[in-house]
């Protein structure tokens, strides 16, 4: 059996690293996530994050398509080679929400440079965990350090709004799961998606 690429997305605070984490477990699959999961990755994540580091959009842009291209060649491809499953915790889909969406990027720009980042190697399914603004920031303390996590409730709303119109575009490799119930109540609409796939 081939190995199945699955990925979580989703603004912050919305469950998806511990679901990712979850199901990687209980798969027996390979849990990574962008971006950082390598030596030369979590370099590069350490700048991306630093928000008293000026950047332009188009540089975080251009880091992110290069942490996830070593990602790939380096981890996510040799498993998937191997028969594994593979569990990432964000990938393409985040450059077009956070970098397009809510930098304003040109989203399609943003698709031809991740295609070359990424080649032929898609999801085999995408899991949107999704919630709202104000659910996200009940759930979590906002980092003034983090570049992403200290950006205003707007640039989280287009986030958001990115996301889903994302899924709405591929409704057969998209999955949207309401990220508002218990961790039982939104694993098990999970589990029901993907055990077709596992």
């Amino acid at each position: 059996m081939p190995g199945r690429f699955i990925v979580f997305e989703g603004i912050d605070a919305s469950g998806k690293s511990t679901q990712a984490k979850r199901v990687a477990a209980q798969c027996g699959g390979l849990f990574t996530f962008e971006p950082g999961d390598t030596v030369l990755g979590a370099e590069l994540r350490r700048w991306l994050l630093d928000a008293s580091t000026p950047m332009t959009p188009r540089t975080e842009a251009l880091l992110m398509l290069a942490d996830r291209s070593h990602h790939l060649a380096t981890v996510i491809e040799p498993a998937l080679a191997e028969g594994r499953h593979v569990i990432c915790d964000r990938f393409t889909a985040s450059t077009l929400a956070y970098q397009g969406f809510g930098r304003g990027l040109d989203v399609s720009l943003l698709e031809r440079a991740s295609a070359l980042a990424v080649g032929e190697t898609a999801p085999d399914l995408t899991i949107l965990i999704d919630i709202d603004i104000e659910t996200a920031n009940e759930r979590r303390a906002r980092n003034n350090e983090d570049r992403f996590e200290s950006a205003d409730a707007d640039f989280h709303e287009r986030l958001r709004q990115g996301y889903l119109a994302l899924a709405a575009r591929s409704p057969e490799t998209w999955c949207v799961i309401d990220g508002r119930g218990t961790l039982d109540e939104v694993a098990a609409a999970i589990d029901e998606r993907i055990a077709p796939l596992l």
